[in-house]
């Protein structure tokens, strides 16, 4: 039996940019297999603004192991029973919004980790190894190594003690929401502004410092990006299916209405 291969660990491992698409509205298992194509290396199953429920994600989430691109689930911000079934339903990672303490940051190691790490239950073979047994340490050892917990900072009360998160042993990447943290600081969308700088600053600094990735989601911009990529962030959020599928249909219509 082959081990558990995370496509978006191991491009930040590689120190390359680890790219991600939101699945929001599309509860067909195709979108796995059509994102892997366009190049993504992870699934962003949002059903924090979506409107999946948890057997979408996780016939969404079976089909990108299937495809060979990382399934990784945000839930509501604080919902760790439903990080606990996303994982079983085969997510390689949880995304927890709205960050805002070391013990949250703890309790997403908790859920996300069996031990020693954390405290994630063991339930019967996974869907991950197609439901064939292993034993307790074999699993849980398979499952640290590729799982990640992905804390997001969105404030500016989470990005003053970003040190403080970034250290929580098991916390693999550390992501700044851009939307959430500039509307927090009344520069709503203002992604190159000085204190949207000094946040990312901060992130990369205590990345850096604790062993972790810095990652960012929420910036259109190619300029703004690269400026936080420069700085270190190597996991990246690109956009949602809803507003490519918006644009690019966008795109034909205007094309063919100019057509005589």
């Amino acid at each position: 039996m082959s081990e558990l291969t995370n496509s978006a660990l191991e491009r930040m491992k590689a120190d390359e940019l680890s790219l991600g698409i939101g699945i929001r509205i599309t509860n067909s298992p195709a979108i796995a297999r059509t994102m892997a194509v366009a190049g993504f290396d992870w699934l962003f199953i949002d059903l924090e603004h979506g409107n999946l429920g948890i057997e979408s994600c996780a016939h969404v989430s079976a089909a990108g192991l299937d495809a060979g691109i990382a399934p990784l689930v945000r839930v509501p911000p604080g919902q760790f029973w439903m990080a606990s079934r996303a994982l079983e339903g085969g997510a390689l990672g949880i995304v927890m919004p709205n960050v805002m303490s070391v013990t949250e940051a703890e309790k997403l190691v908790e859920i996300v980790k069996f031990p020693p790490l954390g405290q994630r239950n063991v339930g019967g073979p996974p869907v991950h190894t197609g439901h064939t047994p292993r034993s307790h340490d074999e699993f849980g050892k398979m499952f640290n190594a590729a799982t990640l917990a992905v804390a997001m900072v969105e404030t500016p009360e989470a990005i003053s003690i970003v040190d403080e998160i970034a250290a929580v042993e098991g916390i693999d990447v550390v992501m700044i929401g851009c939307n959430d943290l500039s509307t927090s600081m009344g520069i709503s969308g203002q992604t190159d502004d000085l204190r949207m700088v000094d946040a990312f600053e901060k992130l990369t600094a205590a990345c850096k410092k604790h062993g972790k990735w810095a990652g960012m989601g929420g910036i259109v911009n190619n300029d703004h990006a690269q400026t936080y990529i420069d700085m270190g962030v190597r996991f990246v959020l690109a956009g949602a299916e809803t507003g490519f599928i918006a644009a690019g249909a966008k795109a034909r219509t205007e094309g063919l209405r100019k057509l005589r």
